[in-house]
């Protein structure tokens, strides 16, 4: 079902879908240059995020690159938990500094130290490299808070790509006896790299996010050149599917954030059951009216925004109390 828009976003889709429109109208492609540039263009839009008692900038070190990451303590006097934040951008855009402000909110919304993670992007660094990134991070991350207190609870959280990133490295880890992830958090999250919803299609045109673009932005995190066969392509995106993957009962207790107006809503509550099925502890909870990576236009609906926090912040301490 086709989803029905909030008056908040219509003024600001106008103007998106004019530009999409002359964009197409004009021959303009896509291109990782422009597909960046539109998605920093939303930084006036997602506000500032709270003071922090620790805002400290680092890296992962491995043995051929360094991985940047930024942490985020809001209480250092306490024994918190840590989240780790992998942004959304379709595994090509955003960044530390675009997700400043989310994962400040994050870090007050869960009382948790957040590390955000630089993860290596789309062209230059194909499937599996951001992933591994991350992975890494997962392993390591306790390095990083050598100075800082904090317990062995862990949360996973991410948007958009973000969440693709989160529930693969679940998948990845459920049998790895040395990870140990407490919660999952997933805002509007890629689960399908097959494109196979039904949302797909009845959302897929005016909402922000397109289903040309979805394909372009798979097209390059996987590198599906015209040298891969039809085969070899399907193969590949459905084996870096989580929502394809195995589920059992070792993934952790988990919230689904979905959007009413997103294309990409029907994977976000097909997983949902899935985990349900699984017998995992898992709430689902859908804004109806908002458009994928609705929360980088906080100043547009931020009610929706804040509600969204509030879902985190009871969802952590309802499950905390219950650990």
């Amino acid at each position: 079902m086709r989803g029905i828009i909030s008056p908040k976003l219509v003024s600001f889709l106008e103007q998106a879908n004019s530009a999409i429109a002359l964009a197409k109208a004009t021959g303009q492609g896509f291109s990782a240059e422009l597909v960046r540039q539109g998605l920093d263009n939303l930084a006036p839009l997602i506000g500032s995020g709270p003071n922090m008692a620790i805002v400290k900038n680092s890296y992962l070190a491995t043995p051929s690159h360094n991985i940047p990451v930024r942490i985020y303590n809001p209480a250092p006097n306490d024994v918190l938990p840590v989240l780790l934040h992998f942004h959304g951008g379709g595994h090509m855009c955003g960044s530390i500094e675009l997700y400043d402000a989310i994962s400040r909110k994050l870090a007050l919304a869960a009382q948790a130290i957040v590390i955000c993670i630089d993860y290596r992007l789309a062209p230059e660094h194909s499937y599996p490299a951001g992933l591994d990134d991350c992975q890494q991070l997962l392993l390591d991350y306790k390095s990083l808070l050598f100075d800082m207190k904090h317990s062995d609870e862990l949360f996973i959280a991410g948007d958009s790509a973000g969440g693709a990133l989160c529930t693969s490295l679940v998948m990845n880890n459920q049998h790895n006896h040395s990870v140990k992830i407490d919660k999952q958090i997933l805002i509007y999250p890629s689960v399908d790299y097959t494109m196979s919803s039904a949302s797909i299609e009845e959302n897929g045109q005016g909402f922000l996010l397109e289903t040309d673009k979805i394909y372009w932005y798979f097209e390059q995190y996987f590198q599906l050149g015209d040298s891969v066969d039809a085969e070899t392509a399907k193969a590949k995106i459905a084996s870096a599917s989580p929502l394809l993957g195995e589920f059992t009962n070792k993934i952790p207790t988990t919230l689904v954030i979905t959007a009413g107006c997103d294309p990409l809503r029907d994977e976000g509550i097909a997983y949902t059951k899935l985990l349900t099925d699984a017998d995992v502890d898992v709430e689902h909870h859908v804004f109806d009216g908002m458009t994928h990576a609705y929360m980088l236009l906080d100043e547009l609906v931020r009610d929706e925004c804040v509600a969204t926090y509030k879902l985190i912040s009871d969802f952590i301490k309802k499950n905390t109390a219950n650990s």
